[in-house]
């Protein structure tokens, strides 16, 4: 006997269509998986033959054949458990379709027949309403995920046994499934509040202009001077994800498994702090079966990389491209996957090897030729692509103790969401991405005014990149002040956050 049970690959963050083919014949019993399996999917016999027996079914004594198709394109993960599964079972009968069109399957089975959760719902469910598939069958912890996705039939479930039931009497099994639950609210900040922080006015200024705009910053100051401290607040102050944004977000998560159970949309925009040891493939992304990397999980938000200088230099320089251009393309010999990966920058670095250079309170101990070293960990390139540098220094013990506190995170991030929505309004986009005639639109100056930025670019020696990200800044710095053009006083102090 004959079944064919539809399911989904995701490769990258796209889903693809995969027919579960089952053929159920007379012969010595065997079970083969055909089609391009990886080794977690060979290894799901094993696991279908021990679920099907402990869920009260007979698994067929027979030659069992399993297609996954189409058989050029690679399958990997444990999610082809259950469809696996109900195809031997629709072929021995006891599910009572043999061909199950209108309803996509997935979910990974343990032993006893319980199903767990499944990496890639949301892409998956959002191909099944591109594809016309009227519902999907997929684990439990995962509905909240799929009901993101409008116009779905939803058949979350626990067991094997629950999913022959929802296959054979789909309606039934809908009415008695209780709704998915609500969304939960957005999560209060993790890391504090921008009122915690004493001082540091300059620094504070360059991390609200670059949150409002969507531009990279660098702080660069002793050890113990705030910069990890103020970075790690930078999340707080900005606007909550559209949904757009809030999709994109979600299934990047869901494909590297980052969602938590029953977890819908994401609300707050994510914060990503790497370890510096990490390889650049974890932190672009890539792998065997190409998976999102840090800076596509940082899409939509922050990437920050505290001591900068300790990464490799080849783990930073393959941050030049995506910073450019919003993506990043991981180009394997069966396809390139392109992941999203537009993420505003943050960097936090010592100015030497000790951390004292330039510092008033204690003495540095690097020879000039260390520092020199220690400064070039950061390439030309790199730096050039960092609109905001801000030299931060160690507060005084009086102002840590007795200074008045900082402005709270609530009314900066007022002034940030007042700022993008200048940029929405205005078009095409946040001020970090514009290019162009877009940008030339936007940053239309005054004679005067132009002169002056002519001979401060001039003076500065700065790249066509700086130039325009000079214009960038202070088109953001002006929207922060509801301005229509760009004044001399804005690109005054862009022109200071460049030549920090």
């Amino acid at each position: 006997m004959l079944a064919c049970v539809r399911t989904a690959a995701v490769f990258g963050i796209e889903a693809c269509p995969v027919r579960v083919e089952v053929d159920v014949s007379f012969g010595l019993p065997a079970f083969t998986v055909v089609g391009l399996p990886d080794a977690g999917v060979r290894e799901s016999r094993d696991r279908v033959r021990s679920a099907i027996r402990n869920s009260g079914f007979d698994f067929p004594p027979h030659h069992v054949t399993v297609n996954l198709a189409p058989a050029d394109l690679r399958k990997a993960g444990s999610a082809f458990d259950l469809p696996i599964a109900l195809g031997i079972l629709a072929a021995t009968g006891m599910v009572t379709r043999r061909e199950v069109p209108d309803v996509l399957v997935l979910g990974e089975l343990s032993l006893d027949g319980s199903i767990h959760a499944a990496r890639g719902v949301l892409p998956i469910a959002a191909a099944a309403r591109r594809d016309r598939i009227a519902g999907v069958v997929l684990p439990w912890p995962n509905r909240a995920e799929a009901a993101v996705v409008q116009g779905l039939d939803l058949y979350p479930v626990g067991a094997l046994s629950e999913a022959v039931a929802a296959l054979n009497d789909p309606a039934a099994f809908r009415a008695a499934c209780p709704a998915p639950p609500p969304a939960p609210p957005p999560a209060t900040p993790r890391d504090g509040d921008f009122d915690d922080v004493h001082g540091q006015a300059l620094a504070r200024r360059a991390l609200e202009i670059a949150a409002a705009g969507g531009h990279n910053a660098l702080l660069v100051g002793p050890p113990g001077a705030g910069k990890t401290m103020m970075a790690r607040r930078v999340a707080g102050i900005l606007p909550e994800l559209t949904f757009d944004e809030a999709l994109e977000v979600t299934s990047i998560h869901s494909v590297a498994g980052l969602l938590p159970a029953g977890h819908g949309l994401m609300a707050r925009r994510p914060f990503r702090a790497p370890h510096h040891t990490i390889s650049d493939v974890a932190l672009v992304g890539g792998g065997h079966g190409p998976r999102p990397g840090e800076i596509s999980l940082a899409h939509h938000g922050v990437l920050f990389l505290d001591e900068m200088a300790e990464f490799n230099r080849h783990v930073l320089e393959v941050l030049r491209q995506p910073l450019e251009e919003g993506c990043v393309r991981v180009a394997r010999a069966a396809r390139t996957v392109a992941f999203p990966a537009a993420f505003m920058l943050v960097g936090a670095m010592n100015p030497c090897p000790c951390g004292f250079h330039g510092s008033t309170g204690r003495a540095c101990r690097c020879s000039p030729l260390q520092i020199a070293r220690y400064e070039s960990r950061l390439s030309g390139p790199l730096r050039d692509r960092m609109d905001l540098t801000v030299q931060v220094a160690a507060l005084p013990a009086r102002d840590l103790t007795a200074g008045p506190a900082g402005e709270s995170s609530a009314a900066i991030r007022d002034r940030v969401v007042a700022a993008r929505r200048r940029q929405a309004e205005r078009g095409p986009g946040l001020n970090a991405r514009l290019q162009g005639r877009a940008l030339r639109r936007c940053t239309l100056l005054d004679p005067p005014v132009r002169r002056m930025f002519e001979a401060a670019a001039t003076r500065l020696a700065l790249t066509a990149r700086g130039h325009d990200r000079v214009l960038r800044v202070a088109r953001t710095i002006a929207d922060l002040e509801g301005a229509e053009m760009v004044a001399a006083t804005q690109l005054t102090e862009a022109l200071q956050f460049r030549g920090a």
